[in-house]
């Protein structure tokens, strides 16, 4: 039924576009009829657009309701300009039917700033500067072109230049936020397309006019009436953004993408960079450069703008690179340091140990008949056995303690500060918090101050196999301060 009723609609607004070009534009009626056609057309399809926000109701709504009051009122400058001019006989340009006009520009920023902001992308810095990028290049490009003239035009008094200008410069706002809208994350569905369709649609026909009143063109009556008909358009796509069904999930919230270029972005970043030297090089070969300070201007913000994008991508990769060496340190399972963190961070702790002349013990665990254990419950039993009881006996030691995953149901625990009989001790709370009546077996090395970190590990493994073949459950300590030390048996 839905699909029906769009399908419905969308034939009715493509034969009112139609009916547009059919209309009459009779000397006697002055086009008034034209100038009504499009008003009513214009403020219909704004009022559709509020009402299909009012009905969906998304999150941001108020930048909806914005859009609308922009699209309004840019339709009813047309009438307000006719009215001035040919009711009034008020003769000039620019004149208040502008102020009507203008008001499409900050409304779509506005507009396109909620919504943005809903999205959870307002602060994907990426794609602000991507977007900032490529609008200083078009800006270089409008500036040239489209203000220097109006600038030199000495037919406009000031106040006239500065309204002329602000079209182009509300261009350059809303293609901005735009370019923001579309580089960044969240989602990308039906509604969202339309709006970026709406939006190409009002600068496309913006840069038709603009160009056209450049080139001093008298444009047909058809002409006229086709550029008409694309910011008729562009009221119709926005008012169906607004009632399609996908509106309320095009402002549900997104992950900001990391700062990533893909080679379409990065050819027209390129490009971009290169509009400043391009109008160079053209004013050169044309035997006088007349926008110098633009030029540079322009040159040096495309440039600072790729430094900062480049600082985001080199920010990125050390990120990445941090990310990674700590993965590469960290045993997925449990989250404590793996076997590989443990031997790069031994040596220094017994440096630190031999210049404090402090005891330092190594003690390595190991489950008891854990193969019986994960065969009879299951891995995944023994996967929480293993994350149990790393969790709880992280709990039980100091913070100076480093207890590492060695590998398998193994694990290893240095304590320094620690001689034979408080490690030993140490190794009893940890047995008590063992987790699912479970035992292990540990085996105690205090290095002498003269071994190798691979020397004492040894000796506290032997320790440790020395406890399993003596019973289990219990821990022996390596060397001259060997004393066998037994826990209750739970076993």
């Amino acid at each position: 039924m839905e699909r029906e009723r769009r399908l419905l609609w969308t034939a009715i607004t493509g034969l009112a576009m139609v009916g547009y070009l059919l209309v009459p534009d009779s000397p006697a009626l002055n086009g008034w009829l034209v100038t009504g056609y499009k008003t009513v057309f214009g403020c219909v399809a704004g009022g559709a657009l509020v009402a299909g926000a009012l009905t969906r109701r998304p999150r941001a709504m108020t930048g909806w309701l914005i859009f609308g009051v922009g699209i309004i009122a840019n339709a009813l400058g047309a009438l307000v300009s006719d009215v001035y001019s040919k009711a009034l006989g008020q003769a000039g340009y620019p004149n208040i039917a502008d102020l009507f006009w203008l008001t499409l520009y900050p409304s779509l920023f506005l507009g396109l700033a909620v919504l943005i902001r809903a999205r959870g992308t307002a602060r994907d810095w990426a794609s602000m500067v991507d977007a900032l990028i490529l609008a200083s290049g078009l800006g270089l490009l409008s500036w040239v072109f489209l203000m220097v003239p109006v600038r030199s035009d000495h037919t406009l008094h000031t106040v006239g230049q500065v309204i002329v200008l602000a079209y182009p410069v509300g261009d350059i706002m809303v293609l901005v936020m735009l370019l923001h809208l579309v580089l960044s994350g969240g989602v990308r569905n039906a509604s969202f397309w339309l709006v970026c369709a709406s939006m190409g649609l009002f600068l496309a026909g913006d840069l038709s006019w603009a160009t056209l009143s450049q080139l001093s063109l008298v444009t047909p009556d058809l002409v006229s009436r086709l550029l008409d008909l694309v910011f008729l358009l562009a009221y119709t796509t926005f008012a169906f953004a607004a009632w399609h069904p996908t509106v309320g999930a095009l402002s549900r919230r997104g992950t900001v993408k990391p700062p990533r270029l893909s080679l379409p972005q990065l050819a027209l970043l390129t490009a971009a960079t290169m509009i400043a030297p391009t109008v160079l090089a053209f004013q050169v070969a044309s035997g006088a450069v007349t926008n110098g300070v633009a030029i540079v201007i322009g040159s040096v913000a495309s440039f600072g703008l790729v430094v900062a994008r480049m600082t985001q991508l080199v920010r990125q990769v050390e990120r990445q690179a941090d990310e990674l060496t700590a993965l590469a340190r960290r045993d997925p399972l449990t989250g404590l340091a793996n076997r590989r963190a443990w031997f790069d961070d031994l040596p220094d702790a017994l440096a630190r140990s031999a210049r404090s002349g402090e005891p330092v013990t190594v003690a390595m665990l190991d489950l008891d008949h854990f193969k019986a254990y994960n065969d009879g419950r299951g891995h995944q039993a023994g996967d929480q056995l293993l994350k149990g009881a790393a969790s709880a006996w992280s709990g039980e030691l100091r913070a100076v303690d480093h207890l590492a995953r060695y590998g398998g149901e193994e694990f290893i625990v240095f304590l320094p500060g620690a001689g034979a009989d408080r490690a030993s001790e140490a190794i009893e709370r940890l047995r008590a918090v063992t987790p699912n009546d479970q035992t292990f077996s540990a085996g105690l090395a205090v290095w002498d101050g003269l071994e190798t970190s691979d020397e004492l590990i040894g000796r506290a493994d032997r320790a440790l196999y020395a406890a399993k073949a003596n019973g289990r459950n219990r821990t022996e300590v390596s060397g001259v301060e060997k004393a066998g030390r037994a826990s209750s048996d739970r076993a």
